[in-house]
């Protein structure tokens, strides 16, 4: 069974919508962009009480404040780069980023949120590269122009209404090419995601077994049954107040053990959904520093277990 992605998006619009960090006119065109309906759209949102925001986005308390400095554009230190490589059916865009120093890398993938591969995510993959990592964030909108080209109330709508197999292929193509590139060690690639990206980091862990490391950041989980399928040892991040993703979490635990794999969660308090983009009103510094710090040990702690 795929992951819903589709389900996952229009609950994620009506939480929005609920804590008001969504007005109704936006929710509705994010809505309809994904089940193709007015009327539908119009009925879920009708069965929701939207908080009293006076016009302004809510805004959590716990998300003020500073974390790591990013790994810019003009940092010396690191090469990155929009790029196109081949995949199975189309020729896919991404955003490439390694160290620039000679040497061989190990590769991570990047997946981006639901809004298609921001400036952010960009940013996300050179930190990546900062840390010692030959990254590549896939656009998975490639096949529609590409996220630059798209009006971002689009973007939602076609993600959910994409097969997740899809996602899997790119990345799976992605460190095809990853993997032959000079500066790439061969047998040794992790992942990351955010959200959406964290569901698709997910789907990637069960369809891509060279995969060492997976940190997927508060995304929907694969059915239980599924997970007898993945190779990487997963680290999942999470945020206390996410109960739409931590009411899943017990199914996960219980099946990883059950199936014998490497899991650990880490569920930060007084943190809400996305709090480790720095560009959004949920950012937790804090919290998101610490993320970022255990997902760097997860994936060397990995990368040097093994061949």
């Amino acid at each position: 069974m795929a992951t819903d992605f589709k389900g996952y998006l229009i609950e994620e619009f009506l939480e929005d919508y609920e804590e008001g960090s969504l007005q109704r006119r936006e929710a509705i065109k994010l809505i309809v962009g994904v089940v193709g309906s007015a009327a539908i759209a119009d009925s879920l949102l009708a069965a929701c009480t939207p908080a009293p925001t006076n016009g302004a986005p809510v805004v959590p308390s716990a998300t003020l404040g500073t974390g790591e400095p990013p790994a810019t554009e003009g940092d010396a230190a690191v090469a990155g780069e929009e790029i196109t490589f081949p995949g199975r059916d189309a020729t896919l865009m991404a955003y490439h980023a390694r160290p620039a120093a000679e040497g061989a890398f190990p590769a991570a993938l990047v997946c981006h949120e639901n809004r298609g591969l921001t400036e952010h995510i960009k940013d996300v993959t050179r930190r990546l590269a900062s840390a010692g990592y030959a990254a590549l964030a896939v656009d998975l909108l490639t096949r529609e122009g590409g996220t630059a080209a798209l009006d971002s109330s689009e973007i939602p709508g076609i993600l959910g209404n994409t097969s997740p197999e899809q996602f899997v292929q790119d990345f799976v193509d992605g460190w095809e090419w990853l993997r032959s590139q000079e500066y790439v060690s061969p047998n040794s690639v992790v992942m990351t995601g955010f959200c959406f990206g964290g569901g698709v980091t997910w789907r990637v862990a069960l369809g891509l077994p060279e995969l060492r490391a997976a940190v997927p950041f508060y995304g929907p989980h694969p059915a239980p049954e599924e997970l007898q399928s993945v190779e990487a040892a997963v680290l999942a991040i999470y945020a206390d107040s996410d109960q739409r993703i931590n009411q899943s979490i017990p199914q996960i635990e219980a099946a990883m053990k059950q199936y014998g794999k490497v899991y650990e969660k880490v569920i930060y308090d007084d943190t809400s959904h996305a709090f480790h983009n720095d560009t959004g009103p949920r950012y937790a510094a804090e919290a998101a520093t610490d993320a970022w710090s255990r997902m760097l040990a997860w994936f060397d702690r990995y990368l040097n277990t093994g061949d």
